[in-house]
């Protein structure tokens, strides 16, 4: 796999550009220092993934996610893995909000274990996806705050199905259980979608995140 590089740090540059041009399964063909580099690079190169970190010169804000979401429109086939040292939700958001697919988001302490990283490198390029868990729990927390006032307008009924979401019932399973007719499931299904605000664009499914959100409200066991 043809890898470009960009961080700001030479430190990091020099660490994680001797874990990438060790491995047998990376072709790291260039490094950058900054945003400018890095769009130069990617041209040049043709790389099959940018490994990049967010902030960078010459904006020093979120330049590697401007890039990567550039990508999107010039080189939609790279993969990019952007590496950084903050579980920030608006980050992972920016990043992820028009799709995950062949898009990563990992934390630089996980970049100590070089399988983290490859694997990660590996994912995107064949256009999964890879977030840290520690953003994962980031995004979770960002999002049931801002939802928590929602679960209060599901109806009894929603609430229910809801209920058997998170329990991993398929849509025939909840028609069985509650007597309803699989049209009638899938209506109360979208409804939650959209009381909830979850969309397509989300980094995991509708679907495991009306899960998660009803698990995030139930009381500890005892």
């Amino acid at each position: 796999m043809r890898v470009v590089f960009a961080d700001d740090s030479y430190l990091l540059r020099e660490a994680i550009g001797h874990l990438l041009a060790s491995d047998p399964r990376v072709e790291l063909v260039q490094v950058c220092e900054d945003g400018h580099g890095l769009r130069a690079a990617i041209a040049e190169a043709e790389p099959d993934v940018v490994v990049t970190d967010i902030r960078m010169p010459p904006g020093g804000d979120n330049e590697g996610i401007q890039v990567a979401n550039d990508l999107r429109e010039s080189h939609p086939l790279v993969g990019v893995v952007i590496v950084s040292q903050y579980a920030d939700p608006g980050y992972a958001f920016a990043l992820l909000e028009r799709g995950s697919d062949g898009r990563a988001y990992l934390l630089k302490e996980r970049l100590l274990r070089r399988e983290s990283l490859i694997g990660a490198i590996q994912s995107v390029a064949e256009g999964g996806s890879v977030v840290d868990p520690k953003v994962v729990e980031a995004l979770i927390a960002s999002h049931m705050r801002d939802q928590r006032s929602a679960l209060a307008e599901l109806t009894p009924r929603e609430l229910e199905v809801l209920a058997a979401i998170a329990e991993g019932a398929s849509n025939q399973a909840i028609s069985d259980s509650l007597v309803l007719t699989k049209r009638a499931v899938e209506k109360h299904v979208n409804s939650i979608f959209l009381k909830l605000g979850l969309t397509d664009d989300e980094h995991v499914s509708r679907r495991v995140q009306a899960a998660l959100i009803h698990r995030a409200e139930q009381p500890p066991a005892a």
